[in-house]
């Protein structure tokens, strides 16, 4: 029997929604080592000069940073790795409020993709190599009216591959607040809302195409240099999650019941089983 079956008389509602979303966006031909050798080679530039190309377009980005901060008043942050970048944006967002517009940008020196030159003296062909680095990045934190808060990951060293990070829950926040549907949500997770069906119904309205634009229009807008050589991003999802909140009547129904759920979480769910879990 389900659990929502067994308890319904102590559950209020459910209702599932896209959660936690990670999509990657992958510059062409940038994103491949025989297209950045083609782009190269195409535009008259020397393969043992990818560096010095690459050089002017970071610099670019990193006014571009600078000038997205004075814009909106917001002092640049770097941070080290071990620093949680969600706590501190937590603590912004407890002053500032929910309102749409940027909240913070944080820089940090993260791993990277990048190519190295090579020349095979055996086939005498000469062409870029992948290999990891080490580059700032920038994240640029922000509530957007359609996908809630949000950020952009932008490597400023080519081949810039871009991280864009938005979580389903607050998509359905949004659409509940338009629909003028009350509602809590707390951390990650609904604790009422008041027309449980008309929320599912909102749910399931995920609409791609819209969600398309609006990546685009942040590629443009935080790694601008696209423009320069009129190139375009291609979007892809790093990592997609789908959670179901069941909502109960009152804290303490849940909390007779959460001692017995997590030990059975515990001894049915299996390490080989939590490993299908993630996508890398």
């Amino acid at each position: 029997m389900l659990l929502t079956e067994k308890y319904r008389e102590q559950i209020s509602g459910v209702t599932s929604c896209y959660d936690r979303i990670v999509i990657q966006g992958t510059l062409q031909p940038f994103c491949y080592a025989d297209g950045m050798t083609m782009f190269l080679k195409t535009n008259g530039i020397r393969i043992f000069d990818y560096k010095k190309f690459a050089e002017p377009l970071r610099n670019e980005l990193r006014n571009n940073a600078e000038n997205i901060a004075k814009e909106n008043h917001v002092e640049i942050e770097f941070v080290k790795n071990k620093v949680r970048k969600e706590a501190l944006i937590s603590k912004i967002l407890e002053k500032r409020g929910s309102h749409p517009g940027l909240v913070h940008i944080i820089s940090a020196m993260e791993t990277c993709h990048s190519y190295k030159p090579w020349h095979d003296k055996k086939t005498h062909k000469t062409y870029l190599k992948p290999e990891q680095g080490k580059c700032l990045h920038y994240y640029f934190y922000f509530i957007d009216e359609l996908l809630g808060l949000c950020y952009v990951r932008v490597p400023t060293w080519c081949p810039f591959r871009l991280q864009i990070y938005f979580n389903g829950h607050n998509i359905l926040g949004a659409k509940l607040q338009n629909q003028n549907i009350d509602y809590v949500l707390q951390d990650n997770a609904f604790l009422s809302i008041n027309d449980i069906s008309a929320a599912q119904e909102l749910s399931n309205q995920f609409d791609t195409t819209q969600l398309f634009e609006r990546l685009n229009q942040f590629a443009e807008k935080y790694c601008p240099i696209i423009n320069k050589y009129n190139l375009q991003y291609h979007f892809s999802i790093m990592q997609a999650e789908y959670a179901t909140d069941i909502i109960f009547k009152t804290q303490q129904d849940l909390h007779n019941l959460y001692d017995n759920l997590v030990r059975i979480a515990i001894h049915t769910v299996k390490p080989e089983n939590i490993g299908i879990f993630h996508i890398p």
